[in-house]
């Protein structure tokens, strides 16, 4: 039986502000996780991104506040949503913003690179969701910006992508100010031994859903490896984006000052591309993806900065200039396209010392990736 948003007991105004999205059939994590989340009950969710996961919890949150009609104390915050990285906060704000847009909540998302300010002013009049990273919320709680004593529910996302980057300490030390009787929610692509420990501590008889392995890919995904010496990586780029069906593409470089070269060749050659990677400034990266978002930008250059957390609709491609040293990461890699019920197109680029990673890739993936002879879009080659 299919489920429609109707089904899940969600208010009105949120259902309004669904259909203005064009929003009418829940994921299979969304079908999952909401009533359950409605019912209060703590989730454990193994989900990548792409899978949607951020309504799962955005949705089921913006109801239960919006039913209980309370106004939060100033400097107070009744949910925090705690992500790894800026742009991940972003996303999640806006579509706080858009799916509560009739909503009368307040909410605020803080992340370092900008200035104290505003998020300081924005915690002291109290806010019903803060959505935050690591270390700027700590900065925040050691100033005594924000306090937790009211907070209803708490949501770590991107778990492992936080023990990857080193934030686990720092979450810790987050979830021992917060109070004991909450909701909580933990969402991880992924579950290695530190992770599932953490979820053993802090979840109290959680639901668990799982929704697409890590080692499977997207089904819609066409994927294609093109062997090619190092030094003819960039013409044959060049050459894959010389077909005007290829709209949309993030290209995947292994460091920053490859994904700086990569951009300037490409501009070089006529095709507009801007590089996001850490070294960019917040502003610098912020403008990048919204020139991507909207169209002005064709190709975005990234370190995998960008290979979860980035969600932007339409992207048609994925290239991995370099492919990557661990092999579940090209699965979050590609994930960026095929999204929302589309199909889409990788292709990799592979040079003589990658092979062997390749290898792994197709052992983690148990599929074989089609071997193509040119660099041309998989859709001309089948006309």
């Amino acid at each position: 039986m299919t489920v429609s948003f109707s089904d899940l007991a969600l208010s009105e105004a949120i259902q309004r502000a669904l259909v203005a999205r064009g929003y009418s059939q829940p994921t299979p994590i969304q079908a999952q996780a909401i009533p359950h989340l409605l019912a209060m009950r703590d989730l454990l969710g193994v989900a990548q991104t792409g899978t949607g996961k951020t309504a799962a919890f955005a949705l089921p949150i913006l109801e239960l506040l919006s039913r209980e009609r309370v106004k939060p104390a100033a400097g107070t915050a009744r949910v925090l949503v705690l992500t790894p990285t800026r742009e991940l906060a972003i996303q999640i704000s806006d579509s706080f913003r858009a799916y509560g847009k009739e909503l009368p909540l307040r909410h605020t998302v803080v992340f370092g690179g900008v200035g104290h300010k505003p998020q300081m002013d924005a915690l002291a009049r109290g806010v019903d969701i803060l959505v935050a990273t690591p270390g700027r919320l700590l900065d925040l709680m050691q100033q005594r910006c924000v306090r937790f004593d009211r907070l209803a529910c708490f949501v770590l996302d991107e778990a492992d992508r936080m023990l990857d980057m080193g934030f686990l300490p720092d979450v810790k030390r987050i979830i021992k100010a917060l109070p004991v009787q909450r909701q909580t929610l933990l969402f991880s692509a992924t579950m290695p031994d530190d992770i599932a420990k953490l979820s053993g501590s802090i979840l109290h008889d959680p639901v668990r859903v799982t929704v697409t392995p890590v080692s499977s890919t997207v089904e819609l995904i066409e994927q294609r490896v093109l062997f090619v010496d190092t030094q003819q990586k960039r013409a044959a780029l060049v050459a894959f984006l010389g077909d005007a069906s290829v709209k949309k593409v993030l290209v995947f470089t292994r460091t920053k000052h490859g994904a700086n070269r990569v951009a300037e060749q490409l501009g070089k050659s006529g095709i507009v591309a801007e590089a996001i990677h850490g070294n960019k400034s917040q502003s610098a990266r912020q403008r990048a993806l919204e020139g991507f978002r909207a169209g002005k930008v064709r190709v975005l250059v990234a370190t995998d900065i960008a290979s979860r957390g980035i969600d932007v609709e339409g992207i048609s491609h994925v290239v991995n200039y370099d492919l990557p040293e661990v092999p579940e990461t090209y699965v979050h890699r590609i994930g960026r396209t095929a999204r929302a019920g589309n199909s889409g197109i990788s292709l990799a680029l592979c040079d003589r010392s990658e092979r062997g990673l390749l290898k792994d890739i197709e052992k983690l993936t148990k599929q074989r990736i089609t071997v193509i002879e040119a660099p041309v879009p998989a859709q001309r080659q089948a006309a």
